[in-house]
């Protein structure tokens, strides 16, 4: 069976195929540049960052697409704040968003198109809905005639009236229908604007995501991505638009990740629950954040914990510690294996690693797969070792590296995550050493003994003293 993902739009599961042969077109919604990135923007770059990786494994080319918003309410607010513009905020964010993304391993996307860099695809796009009688305008600000479109709500599965039950719509005398949404608003005094065939404006949320992924990515594409939060109204909206215009399927699969949560609320930096990605990247590092933003289900919520964290740091530390033994168990002439040379369990270990990802994308499956490899690699290094178990081992090395280079995770040289924690026990090892040159014994075994209390192992070896957690660890459940 191949590769098969859950679809928002037929809330199944369904055989991933693109429109092209071996060519995949994904587009994704990105950040709007107004303040700090939080742990919620890191969990959606990293999970189609993660997609992005293992389509490119599955031997597909890629062009994948995400955007920035770069002017709307809450950047221009956020400008007049601090006294600035709208271009120098998004620049400055924009330089930090690019900074925290390699820290945290996520790969550069063909494009990252801005909002007010595609103003002329922009009209054009509202123009074209004009021209059919599904856009109007009203004294410079245009809107979209919802009920000019049948399908509005396939997405979120309900009708224009379950949708919006319950939900507060702002009175705007302009609109024919309360409904209706802005594709163009009119420029307020003070605000940055553009010339339009409406007058002098600025665009809507919407349509800035639908005339950039048609502009990189042609009227169809296979994937378009985002969070939960989205699906209503932006992606409906983005549907209702494109559609309308072209008359062609706008994307034929919708995949969303779930939310990060604080205290089961949605992170967001307009309630003022969240943690900024700098702080927990100052902290925990870009790799055990990345595995943390893994370790859950793309599609269901991820609640914040720094008790989350903290084990993602522990089972990193597993696998690196388990690499860097295979690395000193084996020489080169041990690397030369065939898969027939493999026993049938630990092929199927290995293979249970890619049906997780081939079953839309379970990393946590997929992570469970690694620790099984993991354990059976520590079981084999219990006993003396031969030319089949080292070349085994090196088998599993390089499966874990393989699957890790797919997940963004376990390509640190030296095999070693590095973490406050190091850094803490690497003192301590130094300060070991300078009382054994002193002959010091008793002090330099306390410390010895102290470090084996908490799970650390000191090996003096010729020109170094390395150290490893205990490997008799209580497995993940």
């Amino acid at each position: 069976m191949g590769l098969r993902i859950y679809n928002t739009l037929t809330r199944k599961k369904e055989e991933f195929s693109p429109l092209k042969d071996k060519q995949v077109r994904m587009y994704v919604c990105g950040v709007t540049l107004y303040d700090k990135l939080h742990l919620g923007h890191a969990r959606a770059a990293v999970v189609f960052d993660t997609i992005f990786r293992y389509l490119e494994y599955k031997g597909y080319k890629v062009t994948y697409v995400t955007n920035f918003t770069d002017v709307d309410d809450k950047m221009i607010k956020r400008a007049r704040e601090l006294n600035t513009t709208i271009f120098n905020l998004a620049e400055r964010f924009i330089g930090e968003y690019f900074e925290q993304m390699e820290k945290l391993g996520v790969k550069r996307a063909s494009f990252y198109p801005r909002a007010t860099e595609h103003i002329r695809e922009i009209i054009e796009l509202i123009k074209k809905l004009e021209e059919k009688g599904i856009a109007y305008e009203k004294d410079g600000d245009v809107f979209f005639r919802v009920k000019k479109f049948p399908d509005y709500g396939k997405l979120s599965g309900q009708s224009l009236t379950e949708l919006l039950a319950g939900v507060r719509i702002d009175v705007d005398e302009k609109k024919e229908n309360p409904f209706d949404f802005a594709l163009w608003k009119k420029a307020k005094e003070g605000e940055p604007s553009w010339d339009s065939p409406w007058g002098r404006g600025r665009p809507g949320w919407h349509i800035e995501c639908s005339a950039m992924a048609m502009r990189y990515l042609g009227e169809s594409i296979d994937l378009h991505g985002g969070g939960k939060d989205l699906i209503f109204p932006h992606h409906e909206n983005e549907i209702a638009q494109s559609e309308a215009a072209t008359g062609k399927k706008f994307a034929r699969f919708w995949v969303h990740n779930g939310l990060v949560t604080i205290n089961e609320q949605k992170m967001a930096k307009s309630a003022g629950n969240f943690v900024t990605l700098s702080e927990a990247l100052e902290k925990y590092g870009g790799e055990v954040v990345r595995y943390y933003l893994l370790s859950v289900h793309y599609r269901s919520p991820l609640n914040y914990s720094e008790e989350g964290l903290n084990e993602a740091t522990s089972s990193l530390e597993r696998i690196y510690n388990v690499l860097e033994r295979i690395e000193e168990a084996i020489v080169e002439e041990d690397k030369k294996f065939t898969l027939k040379n493999i026993s049938p369990g630990v092929k199927r270990l290995s293979d249970k690693f890619f049906d997780s990802m081939d079953d839309d994308f379970n990393t946590p499956s997929a992570f469970a797969a690694i620790f099984e490899l993991v354990k059976e690699a520590n079981s084999i290094m219990e006993n003396p070792l031969d030319d089949s178990s080292k070349t085994t081992l090196y088998y599993i090395a390089h499966q874990i590296r393989k699957a890790g280079k797919i997940l963004g995770l376990f390509q640190k040289e030296g095999n070693k995550l590095e973490t406050k924690t190091d850094k803490l026990i690497q003192i301590l090892i130094d300060v070991r050493n300078i009382l054994r040159r002193e002959k010091r014994w008793d002090l330099a075994d306390l410390i010895r003994e102290k470090l084996q209390e908490v799970g650390i192992k000191l090996e003096d070896k010729k020109d170094k003293t390395v150290w490893r957690t205990f490997l008799a660890l209580p497995e993940k459940k």
